[in-house]
């Protein structure tokens, strides 16, 4: 699991590759809270293009994402999410609570 960070106008993107499971899940979220404490955004925007496989863990990081842009009074959207991502995105109704483009 890697991330790609870029900030710009209080828009923080992270792009995100690999495997979002219970290890690559820990990692990331690390990094994704540094990167929303060093930016303090008002928009985040998780770019899932190169995630290669999802589970319950990337439910977990991307609630989480929402929660802390919530404290910021921010924004989250996901974005060009994967086939195998998306089902388990749709199937725990997670497009209810994040916007999912």
């Amino acid at each position: 699991m890697e991330i790609n960070a870029k900030s710009a106008d209080r828009k923080l993107l992270l792009e995100l590759s690999g495997e979002i499971d219970h290890h690559g899940a820990r990692d990331a979220l690390r990094e994704l809270e540094l990167a929303v404490d060093a930016a303090l955004p008002a928009r985040l925007v998780l770019d899932m293009t190169g995630v290669t496989f999802m589970d319950s863990s990337g439910i977990a990081l991307i609630l989480r994402a929402q929660q802390r842009m919530q404290l910021l009074d921010g924004s989250v959207l996901v974005c060009n999410v994967p086939p195998q991502a998306r089902r388990v995105l749709d199937a725990a109704g997670v497009g209810r609570l994040v916007t999912i483009r």
